[in-house]
């Protein structure tokens, strides 16, 4: 499995923002294409993209070095070496770049490397990508997560949570589920024209309307549910993503940090006053899942938060965790959180990213698969959900075709698999 060829190319995500495409071929012809998305609301611990900071171009958001490093340095340490797999390859990419976060030849030149092999490899050995990433006799459909109310960095509004997800769990299958999922959306969507809302969309193609309240995000989204012709929290449940780490505010001289509802309010919360905001929220409405209840540096906040509702609902861990294993062992010691988000370019390997899933399988967490807020039309996400068995995943809303995509992928491979394929319904929610 020699590489041949290795070319990059400056590409626009879905924010209009460069990114890194990169194509790899094989000895033997088989080919590999990946593009790299971009976080908005990224954890400080994240990979790091490299950027050219050139304020001439794309207001420095620029990858042409990059793109230079792939084709430079990183095609000289490739082309023609007999490689094992992939682990093989992305242990070569972290040795080559020689730092703990892939900072000296980005994070998105090695991942649109590692990905694109993924895919070069799954020709080659004539398999669709989920069965390359893990080759088994049945696999699990994940439920769709889609953030149909946007807030926080992800929209200029006063709501200050970011995300607002429906999760229809009570379906055959996922084609069902993503109806189901599709009718809510254009429901909400009549229900704030009705209401004399503005129904633009936000980087994820959920609405993003100014509220009377936080709370009022919820209730709109059981409204519309109903309007739908389902029942919440018996077809359709609430998952939420309120980026609590943008939210937060770090103490001085030891002092503990609080909670701060900007765009609204601009109340401040304690981390026990906020963990309890979260309590009453989960007593009041049907919510399976909540990721980044508690700031990244935040640790005695997320283990209390962890303590009273970890054995109620999924806790997810996205700017705590990053994908990395290492961070989301010290979470497990610590007892904090039940589930981790899987994020590839936190990490920026298909193998670091693996790696991090088999931690979380072995010691009982759930797997959140998600896409970022600045994506492209790569379907790299949909495939891993599947091949890992995560059961639900994330990758946006009703509209835009760089999240639409990765649906339309989903359906292709639940086809394809048939009767190989089971949907995961409620159980994919830890504690459902």
């Amino acid at each position: 499995m020699k590489i041949t060829s290795l070319t990059a190319l400056q590409v626009l995500d879905s924010r209009g923002n460069p990114t890194v495409e990169a194509d790899l071929t094989l000895e033997g012809g088989a080919t590999g294409r990946a593009l790299v998305p971009a976080g908005a609301s990224t954890g400080e611990k994240e990979a790091v993209e490299l950027r050219d900071n050139d304020p001439m171009r794309y207001g420095g958001k620029g990858v042409l070095h990059a793109v230079v490093n792939v084709e430079g340095e990183i095609a000289k340490a490739l082309l023609g070496q007999d490689l094992a797999d992939q682990a093989d390859l992305d242990h070569r990419l972290i040795a080559l770049d020689g730092t703990p976060n892939k900072s000296r030849l980005g994070a998105n030149a090695i991942l649109a490397v590692s990905m694109a092999y993924a895919r070069a490899l799954a020709a080659a050995n004539g398999k669709p990508l989920y069965r390359q990433l893990t080759d088994q006799t049945s696999y699990v459909l994940p439920v769709p997560c889609l953030n149909v109310l946007n807030g926080g960095r992800h929209a200029d509004n006063n709501v200050d949570f970011q995300e607002f997800m429906i999760a229809s769990h009570n379906a055959p299958s996922f084609s069902e589920s993503i109806r189901m999922s599709v009718e809510t959306f254009h429901a909400l969507k009549a229900l704030l024209k009705q209401k004399g809302y503005y129904t633009g969309v936000g980087d994820e193609g959920g609405f993003a309307p100014n509220l009377k309240s936080n709370e009022e995000a919820v209730e709109l989204l059981l409204e519309a549910i109903g309007h739908a012709g389902f029942r919440p929290g018996h077809d359709i449940s609430l998952c939420l993503d309120p980026a609590a780490s943008e939210l937060y505010e770090a103490g001085e001289a030891g002092q503990p940090g609080r909670y701060r509802l900007f765009k609204s309010t601009g109340q401040c919360y304690t981390s026990e006053q906020f963990n309890e905001l979260w309590v009453s929220w989960v007593n009041q409405y049907p919510i399976v899942l909540l990721e980044d209840g508690m700031g990244e540096n935040d640790w005695p906040g997320w283990q209390l938060h962890t303590k009273s509702l970890g054995s109620k609902i999924e806790l997810v861990g996205d700017d705590i965790f990053c994908t990395n294993p290492a961070i989301l062992q010290a979470g497990i010691d610590q007892h904090i959180a039940n589930s981790v988000l899987i994020k590839l370019n936190q990490i920026g390997t298909v193998t670091e990213t693996l790696d991090t899933v088999h931690l979380a399988q072995r010691n009982h967490y759930n797997q959140f698969v998600s896409h970022r807020s600045g994506e492209t039309e790569d379907t790299f996400v949909a495939d891993l959900t599947v091949a890992i068995g995560a059961g639900h995943l994330k990758t946006g809303s009703g509209s835009r075709s760089e999240r639409i995509a990765k649906f339309n992928q989903l359906l292709r491979i639940e086809r394809e698999l048939g009767s190989a394929g089971h949907f995961a319904g409620i159980k994919a929610f830890k504690n459902q």
